[in-house]
């Protein structure tokens, strides 16, 4: 696009994987303009292959954000901080991601719903999910009621797995966990993980949903550029455009009809907060002019994960090993056909679902999924990239003194990395000042409660329950005695050994949401109603994963699609183009 109009119907502020699917959904009528506004640059070939997912955290296609620094966790990373990177590019973070393709469970939906969120059952969302997905190379699941075939975002199974995924699925088995499609409503299970690819390349937001439609001419794509302001008249309380600064220029665009922020979990609030709506004494402090008083970024939620549960194996060939895999034939492969090592999305293999006994939950809800992993956090080392670790940034000294030993001996490993998924402490988000572009200050409290804690200790409990399975002893899996430096005096294998660990490596899964949170009116904690239109604000609509109100038992990449499908019918309905 050379020269942007002065005026849209529409302007979407974030091309990510609401934004993406919004965006291309609005245009369908020909009549409507739509403007989108992308901070990052479009993505390129090497943003498709799968396995170098982890590099990507750690270019130009991220922002860089950081946790404050939270005392008790993450103190095995650098500087002691968790890092939290997003993605930025056309397409956000489904070019960066693992592109693991979860829904959460029916009751999930169906609590939000309850909540008085209209609209939001897990019977009324399934029909969005179902309506981008186009199922394919998933072994007879594609063909259940609950999936579709003929969407545009294809789902399929990774091409290529190791012998370590049958003994996952296997000992999962022997304890009980049926093999299933885990995104089956009926019941949990394990089962092989799903993935937004299509024979082993990544089919990010940007690729699925606005490349073949580029050429709309009611659709416009700016990428490089960085929205600093809602603009809102403060007598009628009506969004009516944006300014946004493009290789340093500032410019305004308006809007006939709406703004939507669709910036993400961290950048949808910082707006917000940066345009005047947002709590009052917080905005003031920073010398931000209140236009109104509410808790935007209050609430918080994120999925973590612990990546410490390594097991060696007696075998050699069995794990994914980034010096074996990441060479130039398999790169040859993977261009023609994407049959190749390389389309593995970072190691990750299988999902399996647990509710394990210290959940409180009344109902069959999983507390934690296992995520399955050919290998383990070592798999890239011993002359590999270490992408992985440094993605994670776990300091080398703490890395070298817990794993070195397996390293050194290039061993072959296994581990599932437990993921939180209804963690009972949240945290917040805050501006660090008026300047659009600071990064915002975020608060993750991470294992502020102590069922938290419980919870993950259970899980790594059931993890080595399945490593003592017969599936596994066939392979003579045994648990690394990891040493952390401040675990040192604990009974190796306590409960105070795994929390002290759990401690030490604190590991995000990029899963922030409620920071927009979504509530009926007289909701106290809601800032956008059902149809998410920011409360007491007219034209204005947040359209991304922070509105998601309550802990989901899923990877958001999935969700984020289906919101940005739901979204857009909801406004088409609502300018009355349905």
């Amino acid at each position: 696009l050379k020269e942007p109009y002065d005026e849209y119907d529409f302007v979407i502020v974030g091309a990510g994987t609401a934004g993406s699917v919004l965006a291309s959904r609005l245009t369908e009528d020909k009549n409507v303009t739509v403007l989108l506004l992308e901070a990052g640059k479009p993505e390129m070939l090497l943003t498709d292959i799968p396995s170098l997912a982890p590099y990507f955290q750690s270019t130009d296609y991220t922002w860089q954000y950081y946790m404050e620094k939270q005392p008790g966790v993450c103190t095995g990373m650098l500087n002691g901080r968790c890092f939290w990177p997003r993605g930025k590019a056309v397409g956000g973070t489904s070019v960066i991601n693992y592109m693991i393709y979860t829904r959460g469970r029916p009751q999930d939906w169906d609590r939000i719903a309850k909540d008085g969120n209209y609209g939001w059952s897990y019977n009324e969302v399934l029909k969005y999910y179902m309506k981008s997905e186009r199922a394919a190379n998933l072994g007879g699941i594609e063909k259940l009621p609950y999936r579709n075939r003929d969407g545009v975002q294809p789902v399929e199974f990774v091409p290529i797995k190791t012998k370590l995924l049958n003994t996952f699925l296997e000992a999962g088995r022997t304890l009980g966990h049926p093999t299933i499609d885990y995104n089956s409503p009926y019941e949990l299970g394990f089962g092989n993980v799903q993935t937004t690819t299509s024979y082993g390349r990544r089919f990010s937001a940007a690729k699925v949903f606005l490349q073949k439609h580029k050429s709309r001419r009611n659709l416009h794509i700016l990428p490089e550029s960085t929205v600093t302001k809602v603009l809102i008249n403060p007598q009628t309380m009506t969004a009516y455009g944006v300014d946004y600064v493009r290789h340093n220029v500032k410019h305004t665009v308006r809007v006939r009809k709406e703004v939507i922020l669709s910036a993400g979990p961290i950048a949808s609030p910082q707006l917000l907060m940066l345009s005047g709506i947002g709590p009052r004494e917080h905005l003031q402090s920073v010398g931000v002019r209140v236009l109104k008083d509410m808790p935007v970024g209050q609430t918080l939620y994120d999925h973590i994960c612990f990546p410490g549960a390594v097991f060696e194996l007696n075998s050699t060939g069995l794990s994914f090993n980034e010096v074996r895999i990441v060479n130039i034939p398999n790169v040859v492969k993977w261009l023609r056909n994407g049959n190749s090592e390389i389309s593995t999305p970072g190691g990750v293999e299988g999902i399996g679902y647990i509710k394990t006994p210290v959940s409180d939950d009344p109902e069959p809800v999983p507390d934690i999924e296992l995520i399955n992993i050919g290998g383990s956090i070592t798999s890239d080392g011993g002359g590999g990239s270490k992408a992985v670790r440094r993605g994670m940034r776990i300091r080398d000294d703490v890395f070298d003194l817990a794993f070195g030993e397996v390293e050194k001996l290039s061993k072959d490993t296994w581990s599932a990395f437990p993921m939180l998924l209804h963690p009972k402490s949240f945290g917040r988000i805050e501006l660090k000042d008026s300047n659009p572009f600071s990064h915002p200050k975020m608060y993750g409290n991470y294992l502020t409660h102590p069922q938290d804690v419980a919870t993950f200790v259970a899980a790594i409990r059931h993890i080595q329950a399945l490593a003592a399975t017969p599936a596994f002893q066939r392979i003579g899996a045994k648990m690394v005695k990891a040493d952390y430096p401040l675990c040192r005096g604990m009974v190796y294998d306590s409960d105070e050994y795994w929390e002290c660990a759990l401690r030490t490596l604190t590991a995000t899964l990029h899963h922030q949401i409620a920071t927009c949170r979504m509530g009926p009116v007289g909701d106290p904690l809601a800032i956008v109603d059902p149809e998410l239109r920011v409360h007491g604000v007219r034209r204005l609509r947040v359209v991304d994963s922070s509105i998601i109100p309550r802990t989901i038992s899923a990877h958001t990449s999935a969700p984020a699609m289906m919101i940005g499908e739901k979204a857009a019918d909801m406004i088409k309905w609502s300018w009355n183009s349905l």
